[in-house]
């Protein structure tokens, strides 16, 4: 079996980021080989990680120049994000693809991937099983967003998180409000804590409290009605009703907060806006608002995409790319998803990936086979687009 590493960096994306990360390691590539398997990467794809060409050919990796030329052996391509149209094009009937593919908003690519007769893999749709959970990228990733947040939050605010005595005087530790307690969330909530923060914490989901006061956090209860989560662990969208009650209570917290962060994501569609200007407006004038949903849609009215932003006064962070920021550990972390992914699918008895279209794990995350898309989920996405 031949797996080829697409170097990330080199792919255009249109808002001008260059990707850092990489779907493989050195580690992992020593694993692969072991295994049997030819592994193939991309010349510098681990370079803006800490990577070097040099490293993986220690591992019994190949390094190669022009992609191009190996893609038509390719029996398993792995990216972080996704190929280009071109390199699709030169893949073999019934390759497979592995990747951050955004299927709810690349229906042309998903649609394109299933004509030419490739498997797609879209590690957005691993389920989040307790199987799975050594291949489920989308935690690994946000795990590692909820620490760049505070961070890069912490390091815009114009003073410090922690409370600190001196002769001259006692500075009270900073307020973190921080909405959304999945794994972006808990991880924030425990870097603000690890650094002195007062951290104050809300979720749509009333189970998540007992997460959020075991990590030192403060749970902010808000009597909105039923509320619940999807059976992938997703908070389900809110009314708009819901939605009034649940600002017009936060507005206090917020109001009264040296960061907010938010991470408020409905997986497959817009994210809801949660804080207006208005609401920010009541902040004190150097606060910052971390929006992890800025590049989807936004969770904060004036939140740019890419950007850093003033509104009102207050600093709002819309950059994304949070993962990016750290991407040697970004990189570690997804190259060992895709890895766990591979080997608990491969079959070393006849040297390739098992595609057992009923397992549990594949049936969620395989979304088009044999020229077809076989995810009902996307089907339905794209009938109603």
């Amino acid at each position: 079996m031949k797996i080829i590493v697409l170097n990330d960096s080199s792919l255009p994306d249109p808002t001008g980021n260059v990707e850092k990360r990489c779907a493989a390691t050195p580690a992992t590539t020593t694993r692969l080989c072991k295994k049997g398997i030819s592994v193939y990467v991309e010349s510098n794809a681990g370079l803006l990680s800490g990577y070097s060409n040099k490293e993986y050919e220690e591992t019994g990796a190949s390094i190669i120049d022009d992609v191009n030329d190996m893609l038509p052996e390719a029996d398993i391509v792995v990216a972080v994000n996704k190929p280009t149209e071109e390199q699709l094009a030169l893949l073999k009937k019934g390759a497979i693809v592995v990747g951050h593919l955004d299927p709810f908003f690349e229906q042309p690519l998903i649609e394109s991937i299933a004509q030419k007769g490739l498997t797609g893999i879209s590690v957005e749709m691993i389920p989040r099983s307790s199987r799975a959970q050594k291949m489920d990228a989308l935690s690994s990733q946000a795990s590692l967003a909820g620490y760049v947040m505070v961070m890069q939050a912490a390091s815009l605010l114009p003073s410090i998180l922690p409370m600190m005595m001196t002769p001259s005087g006692t500075i009270k530790p900073a307020k973190v409000f921080i909405i959304g307690a999945g794994v972006a969330g808990l991880q924030a909530i425990a870097t603000a804590k690890r650094l002195g923060a007062s951290v104050l914490a809300y979720d749509t989901r009333p189970v998540v409290a007992e997460q959020v006061e075991s990590l030192g956090g403060k749970f902010l209860h808000i009597d909105i009605g039923e509320t619940g989560q999807t059976k992938d662990g997703y908070a389900k969208a809110l009314t708009e009703e819901q939605k009034a009650i649940q600002q017009e209570a936060q507005r206090d917290a917020i109001a009264s907060s040296d960061i907010v962060i938010t991470t408020a994501q409905l997986f497959g569609r817009k994210p809801p806006v949660l804080i207006q200007k208005d609401t920010l407006a009541l902040m004190k004038p150097g606060s910052v608002v971390v929006d992890m949903a800025a590049q989807s849609g936004g969770n904060v009215e004036g939140s740019v995409a890419g950007e850093v932003a003033n509104v009102n006064g207050v600093t709002v962070v819309g950059t994304g790319n949070w993962s990016q920021s750290v991407a040697r550990a970004a990189t570690d972390m997804y190259a060992n998803n895709v890895y766990n992914l591979v080997d608990e699918f491969y079959d070393a008895e006849s040297s390739a990936f098992g595609l057992d279209l009923e397992d549990d794990i594949l049936s969620g995350c395989v979304i088009t086979h044999d020229g077809a898309i076989t995810s009902d989920m996307l089907t339905n996405a794209y009938k109603g687009a």
